[in-house]
Order: structure tokens, then sequence, then C-alpha cells
């Protein structure tokens, strides 16, 4: 906390809303798709055919760079399926220790209040467990060291499917950059599915504790331009935006943060004729 009781808030360097709540205040980024010569779309042309994700995975993984991603991102849809049966665990490579405008912030006692702010927030959405990485807020790398803690995590869980960013968008729309934590975050996640996670050779003191090579079903992409795939969370959108609340130390303009969370979901439940909805772009590793 700053003098008089202020929140510390988050600027460029680190993360939090600038970084991600900036994707609520964009045009949604599944508004248009690049030349995909197996749905036919058309380069600035929206997607004629979306569809509708039926399929639930049993147990599921969410990685990410920082707390308040995940409730940024698939919050809504992961809230669904956990109240459906599944078991959620979420991964935070940071705890957001440079998430703040005052310089004389103690970093410990900000990613103290992070970690707090979102294990209230994962209890929300309805996750089993938390994990938190301690890497650096703002200087995050994809690394051995974090692909062997998300191997070793992935094997220990054993999921169906893996949720992060998609790690190819470089660019939102026409004024916001892909964090470069959210990127890191988001390619240690993928090269720690395929190859490391299912190769027994990739860390293979792992394997001869008793931590055996496993291989992830789905990886699921959020915060994309090529989504494939639209989830029905008109049940569970409220849950989102509870979760959201609880970033307190990060939320700028709260009073609207519903009014963004709302409309972002009713444009893409338009889409395929339903209240709310998210995206995804899903690719089959099975």
């Amino acid at each position: 906390m700053t003098e008089a009781g202020k929140r510390t808030r988050h600027r460029s360097w680190g993360e939090t809303s600038d970084a991600s709540g900036a994707i609520l205040q964009r045009p949604h980024l599944s508004r248009r798709a690049p030349i995909r010569p197996d749905r036919g779309s058309i380069v600035g042309m929206p997607d004629p055919r979306p569809s509708q994700l039926t399929e639930r995975p049993a147990r599921v993984m969410v990685i990410v760079a920082h707390p308040d991603d995940a409730d940024y991102g698939p919050a809504a849809t992961v809230a669904g399926w956990m109240d459906a049966g599944s078991v959620g665990h979420l991964v935070c490579c940071t705890s957001g220790d440079a998430g703040a405008e005052d310089p004389d912030t103690d970093p410990l006692e900000l990613a103290r209040l992070r970690e707090a702010e979102q294990r209230a927030a994962a209890a929300i959405v309805g996750y089993e467990a938390v994990t938190f990485l301690h890497r650096p807020d703002g200087a995050l790398e994809n690394d051995l060291a974090l692909r062997e803690q998300l191997v070793r995590l992935i094997r220990e869980f054993r999921p169906d499917a893996v949720l992060t960013m998609d790690p190819t968008l470089i660019f939102h729309s026409d004024g916001y950059i892909q964090h470069t934590d959210h990127r890191a975050a988001a390619m240690a996640a993928l090269d720690s599915v395929y190859p490391a996670a299912r190769n027994a050779m990739a860390f293979p003191h792992l394997a001869r504790a008793g931590l055996a090579p496993h291989q992830v079903a789905r990886l699921m992409l959020f915060w994309t331009e090529e989504p494939n795939a639209w989830v029905d969370v008109s049940a569970t959108v409220g849950r989102k935006v509870a979760a959201l609340r609880e970033h307190r130390s990060q939320v700028r303009e709260p009073e609207k943060l519903e009014e963004r969370v709302l409309g972002w979901a009713r444009e893409e439940g338009e889409r395929v004729g339903v209240p709310a909805a998210e995206t995804l772009r899903v690719i089959r590793l099975d």
C-alpha cells in the first residue's frame, strides 16, 4: 500500500490491468480472422462459421504469467467446467511483484498481496489448487528452469487440457502489445506440453522419481485472433466479474468492470446465439 491507504497500481514494466485488462477495452480479438484454408475465412472478414465447444475436459490446468491473467482470460469457461465436475489447477509463473506505480513499493509485500487476491479469485472460480512459481515479474523467460517446473506440475496433475495465452499474438488490434511475460509463459507452457511432458528423456530425473510422461490431449489458447471454439458462459460470467473484483490492487475504474466484461461476453455470445460466450483456439494433440 502507498501512503494514505492508496493501493499500488501497475505500469508497463510489470503487469496486470494495463496488460490484461486492456484486452477488455479493445475491439475484441475474435472479430477478425486471418486466412485459414480449413475454415474458409478471409483476411479482415469475420469467420462465418463460429461453433460452440461442447466437450469438457475432466482435468484442467491453466498456465499464466501473473495473478489476474486467468480471471481476465477464461475464468467463466473454467467456472462452468468446475460446476460440471471438472478439476482445475491454476499455475501463475510470477506473483506480480512488479505490478505497481510507486517505485518505493515493497515487491515482497506486493507479491503477498497479489497471491492472496489470486487465491480468493480462484476460490470463486472453483480451482482445486493454485501454484505460484515465483519467477521474476517483468523478466519472465521461457528457459529450462521454468519448463522443468511446468513439466513437473503437468506430470503430477496429469491434465486433459492445458489453457494458456496465444503466444503467436504480439499485437492486439491496432493499439496493444501482448506483454512479454504473457508470451514467455505461453511459449513455456507449449514447450512443456509438447514435447517435454510426454518425453521420458526430457528432465529424466523426473521420470526416475516416479513422474511418468503424460500426453495432454487438448491445448486451448485464449486472447487469440484465431478462435475456433466458443463456450457458452451465460451461467458463469458473473463469477468472472466477481473473481476480477478480488484483484483490488490492480483493477482500475472498478465501477466500469462489470459493464466491460459483460459487454465483451455478450458480443461473443451473439456469434453463436447465446447470451454470453468466451472464445478459445483449441488444438487437438491426441
